[in-house]
């Protein structure tokens, strides 16, 4: 009895132990995959069915795993997806994650200014963002040619179309206003919304077909039927991660490509987001 015990206990050390090596090492290192997905917004404009948006967020740049090669080769296969327009979704930086080192979001922003698209490259920031300093990392990136939108928005046109990007606030260290940048628009122009936090998709006006985040990173783990144990909302699971449709308004939420606090990730693998829009 003794023996059979004591070779169970060797058995389910043996899986903790692969589990810690997958969640720890494998998943984040090893992995970053293109999720492709697309979403059909109201009265999206059949001139611009198949419009790309590539979706970036939660890079924490200097969590173990994205360091500069990470990113560059992130930049490489975003620009190898060729979308029409790239959005960043908040939180490049980190202060504090175990076997982590700091990135100056100066010498990222130069990794990022490589990213290409028709229809240019926007950011909002997000909480880890303003705890390092909001102001720093927005003159860095628009210091690279990216621009970095808060509680106000950008016109695009392609193929003969004119809608809007509206880069919001962040939900906890800012103040989002979907309302007064909404306000010189026209009535049917198509509207696109950016926030960091998917929290605030409950108070986004119903003129704004669509809402894209971050912040959540899938929770960084899912397991098995019960999903992801935490999530870093006060609405749980709800707006972890992928397409969300309420009512006639859709959220999609990336989990994004880094990690904060703990540099963990299981069954949710480091991801940038390829979104087609269609009718």
């Amino acid at each position: 009895m003794f023996a059979r015990r004591t070779k169970l206990e060797k058995t389910i050390l043996a899986g903790l132990l692969i589990l810690a090596v997958w969640g720890f090492f494998i998943e984040p290192c090893f992995f970053l995959v293109e999720t492709r997905a697309e979403a059909h917004p109201r009265a999206w404009p059949k001139e611009l069915d198949g419009l790309k948006v590539a979706l970036i967020s939660d890079i924490h740049a200097g969590s173990p795993y994205v360091g500069k090669s990470r990113i560059k080769l992130l930049v490489d296969r975003v620009n190898a997806a060729k979308p029409d327009v790239i959005v960043l979704l908040g939180d490049y930086v980190i202060q504090t994650v175990v076997g982590g080192r700091f990135m100056p979001p100066e010498n990222l922003a130069v990794l990022l200014k490589e990213l290409k698209a028709p229809l240019g490259v926007y950011a909002v920031l997000g909480n880890h963002d303003w705890w390092l300093n909001g102001p720093r990392v927005r003159d860095a990136f628009a210091g690279q040619g990216i621009r970095v939108l808060e509680n106000e928005n950008v016109r695009l046109a392609a193929r003969g179309i004119t809608f809007s990007l509206l880069g919001l606030a962040d939900h906890i260290e800012r103040h989002p206003d979907p309302v007064a940048p909404l306000a010189g628009l026209p009535a049917a122009e198509p509207v696109i919304a950016l926030i960091h936090e998917p929290d605030f998709f409950p108070d986004i006006p119903e003129r704004i077909a669509l809402t894209l985040a971050g912040h959540t990173h899938g929770g960084q783990v899912r397991l098995p039927l019960i999903g992801s144990p935490i999530v870093p909302s006060r609405f749980g699971q709800r707006y972890a991660r992928g397409l969300i449709k309420e009512g006639e308004r859709l959220l999609y939420v990336t989990s994004g490509v880094g990690t904060s606090i703990i540099p963990l990730r299981f069954g949710v693998r480091p991801e940038y987001v390829v979104l087609t829009l269609r009718p």
